[in-house]
C-alpha cells in the first residue's frame, strides 16, 4: 500500500504539496499559516503575538501578510496593475458597493502603499473587461481567478481594520460571480460582523476624508446584506442605525484630501440627502422591506398582509421619486450631465435598483389579474374576493411599467458614453424584467403591448448575452430565464402562481430554480434561444 506524501491541506484541494528541502511545513500551509499535516508529523505555524488592541485603537491598517507579495509581480508591467484598478473603478465600484475614495487609493497605488490584499481583489473583478494583449488567450470569465486566489491567500481575519472589511466584501463579490453562494455570505458576514466589533459609523478617524470613507464601507455593508441575505435566504447580519450620516455628494467627496479641512466633518445632514449614494440607501431600505413582503407570501396570513404592505410601500416608492430633486430625475439631460463628470454608471444603477424593486413589489399581481380574466373568459362569478383584486389590474399595469423602464434605461445607458452598466447583478433584474414580457406575450391582448413586450425582450436578451461574456454566474440567469419559459410553454395556468417556487425566482437570484421543485418532472427542455419566446 502506498501512502501518500502530501499533507492533509494539499491533498484536499488536490495540489501539488511542494515541501521545503530541509523540512517543515510545505508552501501552502506555510503561507497559510496553518498546521502542515503530514504521514508521522505535524508543523506547527509560529504562533503570533497577542495584541490587546480595543475596537477604539484599531486603524485603517495593512496587514503584515498583506506585504509579503506584489500585484505587479503577476503582470507583465506595473502599468496594467494600474489599469486593472481604473477598470474596477470604471465597472464595479459605486455601483456594486462603495468602500474607497478614488484619486486617494490611485495616489496610494502609484507610490506603492496600497494594500496587495486589495489590488489582488480588484484585479479579480476588473481583469474580465481589460483589452489587454496579456489576456488574450484567457476567457475575460476566469482571468480573476488566480488574482482572487492571491487576495485570499493574504487575507488576515486576525487584522481587525476597515482594510479587512473592504478586502473581505471584494472577495464577496469575486465569489458570488463564479456562483460561490456560499463563500460570499462567509465574506460578507465576516466584514459585517468587523464593522460591527468597530462600531464602524463611529470608528476614531484620523482625517475627514478616512471618517467618510467609514460612512460609505458601513451604508454598503448595510445595502450588500439586504442583497445577500435574501439571494441565499438567510437572515441579515446589519442592523440600519438611527443618527448615522449618509455618505456626502460625490462632487466633494472625490475632491477631499488626506489634507481636507475638519470643517467638511460638518456638512448638514440636509446637503448629504441628495447624494447619488443616499439615494441608493434609501432605495435598499424599501428593497429590505419588499423582500420581507414576498417571502411572506405563503404564510396562513400572507395574501391579507401583502396587500396591505403594497398599499404602504407603493406611496414610498412614489414619495422617493416625488421628493428628487429636478437635477435626480431619469431624464436624458441629466443622464448626459453625470456622465461628463464620471458619475454616469452610478446614476444609472440608482435607477436600477428603483426599477427592480418596482417590478418586485407589483409583481404578484400579474398572477392576480390573470386568474380575474380567466374567472370573466369562462363566465364565472368572482367567488370570495382576495385582498389582492380590488386594484390587480392597475397594480399589474404598473409591475408592467417598471419592467418596461428598467430595459429602457440599461438600453439607452448603453448607447450613453460613460453610462454603459456591467457589473453581474444586472443580469438577475433583467431576468425578472424578461419573464414580465414572457406574461404579456402569454396573456396580453392589446397588439401595441405585445410589440413592445418582444422588442424589450430581444433587447434584454441581447443585454443578458453581452453580460454573458464576463461573468460565469449569467449561466445561472441564462438557465432560471429558460427555466421559467419552459414552465410557462408546458402550463400556462399556474405558470405565475406566486408559490415558493416564484419567490425564490424573484429573489433568492445566487442559486439555480429547477423546474422539478415545482413539480413539474420530465419536461424536455432542449435547445433553447430567444426565438423560443418571442414566438409564444
Amino acid at each position: 500500500m502506498r501512502y501518500s506524501t502530501a499533507c492533509a491541506a494539499c491533498r484536499n484541494r488536490r495540489r501539488k504539496c511542494l515541501v521545503p528541502q530541509d523540512g517543515g511545513s510545505c508552501a501552502y500551509c506555510a503561507d497559510q499559516n496553518i498546521a502542515c499535516l503530514r504521514a508521522g508529523s505535524i508543523h506547527r505555524p509560529a504562533r503570533p503575538r497577542p495584541t490587546s488592541s480595543s475596537p477604539k485603537q484599531v486603524k485603517q491598517s495593512v496587514p503584515t501578510s498583506a506585504r509579503r507579495s506584489s500585484p505587479v509581480a503577476d503582470v507583465p508591467d506595473k502599468a496594467l496593475t494600474f489599469e486593472l484598478a481604473e477598470l474596477y473603478f470604471k465597472y464595479i465600484h459605486d455601483q456594486f458597493h462603495s468602500l474607497f475614495h478614488r484619486p486617494s487609493f490611485i495616489l496610494d497605488l502609484h507610490q506603492g502603499n496600497a494594500p496587495p490584499v486589495i489590488v489582488y481583489a480588484m484585479m479579480a473583478l476588473s481583469a474580465r473587461f481589460s483589452t489587454n494583449p496579456f489576456f488574450d488567450r484567457i476567457p475575460p470569465t476566469t482571468r480573476g481567478e488566480h488574482f482572487a486566489f492571491k487576495s485570499n491567500t493574504l487575507l488576515n481575519l486576525r487584522d481587525i481594520s476597515v482594510t479587512t472589511i473592504q478586502a473581505c466584501v471584494l472577495l464577496g463579490a469575486a465569489a458570488i460571480v463564479e456562483g460561490e453562494a456560499a463563500a460570499e455570505s462567509v465574506y460578507y458576514s465576516a466584514a459585517c460582523r468587523i464593522a460591527n466589533y468597530l462600531d464602524l459609523p463611529n470608528l476614531p478617524a484620523s482625517n475627514p476624508l478616512d471618517r467618510e470613507v467609514n460612512l460609505r464601507v458601513y451604508w454598503t455593508l448595510c445595502m450588500i446584506d439586504v442583497w445577500c441575505s435574501a439571494g441565499i435566504n438567510l437572515p441579515r447580519e446589519m442592523t440600519r442605525r438611527e443618527g448615522v450620516p449618509y455618505p456626502m455628494d460625490e462632487a466633494t467627496f472625490l475632491n477631499m484630501t488626506v489634507n481636507s479641512s475638519n470643517s467638511l466633518d460638518i456638512i448638514p445632514s440636509q446637503s448629504r440627502e441628495d447624494s447619488l449614494l443616499a439615494q441608493m440607501i434609501k432605495l435598499n431600505g424599501i428593497l429590505l422591506e419588499v423582500n420581507d413582503a414576498i417571502k411572506q407570501l405563503n404564510s396562513a396570513q400572507g395574501d391579507t398582509n401583502f396587500a396591505d404592505t403594497v398599499q404602504t410601500l407603493s406611496p414610498r416608492l412614489e414619495s422617493w421619486e416625488a421628493a428628487l430633486p429636478p437635477n435626480l430625475r431619469d431624464t436624458p439631460e441629466n443622464l448626459h450631465l453625470f456622465a461628463s463628470q464620471g458619475l454616469g454608471r452610478i446614476f444609472v444603477a440608482i435607477y436600477l435598483g428603483y426599477y427592480h424593486f418596482g417590478q418586485l413589489l407589483f409583481y404578484p399581481y400579474l398572477d392576480e389579474e390573470q386568474r380575474q380574466q380567466q374567472r370573466q373568459d369562462g363566465g364565472h362569478s368572482p367567488g370570495t374576493p382576495t385582498a389582492f383584486q380590488p386594484r390587480a389590474e392597475d397594480y399589474a399595469g404598473r409591475c408592467k411599467w417598471f419592467a418596461m423602464s428598467l430595459s429602457r434605461i440599461i438600453a439607452t445607458a448603453d448607447a450613453t458614453p460613460g453610462c454603459d452598466v456591467r457589473y453581474n447583478m444586472v443580469g438577475h433584474i433583467t431576468v425578472v424584467a424578461s419573464s414580465v414580457f414572457i406574461h404579456t406575450l402569454l396573456f396580453g391582448t392589446d397588439q401595441g403591448e405585445l410589440d413592445a413586450a418582444r422588442r424589450q425582450l430581444e433587447g434584454n436578451f441581447k443585454v443578458l448575452v453581452a453580460l454573458r461574456k464576463y461573468w460565469p454566474a449569467l449561466e445561472v440567469c441564462f438557465a432560471r430565464l429558460r427555466t421559467f419559459h419552459s414552465l410557462c410553454r408546458r402550463s400556462m395556468d399556474t405558470s405565475f402562481r406566486m408559490d415558493r417556487w416564484m419567490v425564490r425566482f424573484l429573489t433568492e437570484f445566487a442559486r439555480p430554480v429547477g423546474e422539478e421543485e415545482r413539480e413539474d418532472e420530465g419536461m424536455d427542455l432542449g435547445p433553447w434561444v430567444v426565438g423560443d419566446v418571442v414566438g409564444v
